[in-house]
């Protein structure tokens, strides 16, 4: 008698630009362990106005049952929110997707990025170690940054978000009225740098990723404030700048790998219904020879 194989799962990513990806290697390894046929593509669409037109045409593949689950990176986390037929109660609050799966044949927006945060944070800063002050400082105002001030802020953190354009800011700061801690709206720039305060400091923006490998989020001139805990969500290359400078000054350093494996498998269990293996997954990105 032979054993009923299960229809393959047809997974992907959208997000712009894609070349540097480790999600394939984390989904399809899951994929192989769990023994469920599928694949895992990168679909790279551009941002808006340009990517508009894609960004339907893909959703409704998966309307139409051609896909079964999508992940969305920058800079698409926002732009999908009025594209998806309801949002669960994480990206409502978080105001950004990173997830999307077909319920009853509705397409339903979903965040991981922030328990995925929260969990590699609670790593680097094990709850309770940090009596002294409660202040973060989050660099970048977009869908990955609404994470993880959403999660720093149900925390209790007072979160100063510092962006490139001070109207962004102030938009993500005027999301997150009703939490437990305060956000302060900031625009980038040296003498915000020199004078703001925290205990953690967060980057959401690429500045470090391929191909500036060389660059830093933060100005390499400006000091970081005293004893601060320095969290990059770049995991390209291992050792990002951000991240080097900081253990270079004595300081709590971490990449965003184990956020990036976290949220991975929190959405393959949202698609598949199964545990995800997560040491396999974090094996199949460690051991490649591109894993920097």
């Amino acid at each position: 008698m032979r054993k009923n194989i299960p229809p393959p799962l047809h997974l992907g990513l959208i997000g712009w630009s894609l070349e540097y990806s480790l999600s394939p290697r984390l989904h399809l390894a899951a994929l192989q362990e769990r023994g469920i046929p599928g694949e895992y593509r990168l679909y790279p669409i551009p941002p808006l106005p340009q990517g508009k037109s894609y960004l339907h045409e893909i959703l409704d593949s998966m309307r139409g049952g051609e896909l079964h689950g999508l992940n969305v990176t920058i800079p698409h986390k926002q732009n999908v929110l009025p594209l998806v037929d309801e949002l669960t109660p994480v990206a409502y609050a978080v105001g950004a997707v990173n997830t999307i799966y077909l319920r009853e044949g509705r397409l339903v927006g979903d965040n991981t990025d922030a328990a995925g945060f929260q969990a590699d944070l609670e790593k680097l800063i094990p709850p309770g170690s940090c009596a002294n002050s409660h202040q973060a400082i989050v660099l970048g105002a977009g869908g990955a940054a609404r994470a993880v001030v959403y999660v720093l802020t149900h925390l209790g953190w007072e979160v100063t978000v510092v962006a490139r354009r001070l109207e962004q800011a102030q938009q993500l700061a005027g999301g997150f009225l009703d939490v437990a801690g305060k956000v302060n709206p900031l625009q980038m720039g040296l003498s915000t740098l020199t004078t703001v305060r925290g205990s953690l400091i967060v980057n959401t923006i690429p500045p470090g990723m391929p191909p500036d490998q060389n660059a830093s989020p933060w100005p390499l001139e400006v000091p970081f404030p005293p004893g601060a805990a320095v969290y990059d969500l770049v995991y390209k290359p291992e050792e990002t700048r951000l991240v080097q400078v900081a253990r270079s000054a004595g300081l709590r350093a971490a990449n965003g790998l184990g956020m990036l494996i976290e949220q991975a498998a929190l959405a393959f269990e949202i698609w598949t219904g199964q545990t995800a293996p997560r040491n396999v997954m974090r094996e199949a990105v460690s051991q490649s020879p591109e894993k920097g």
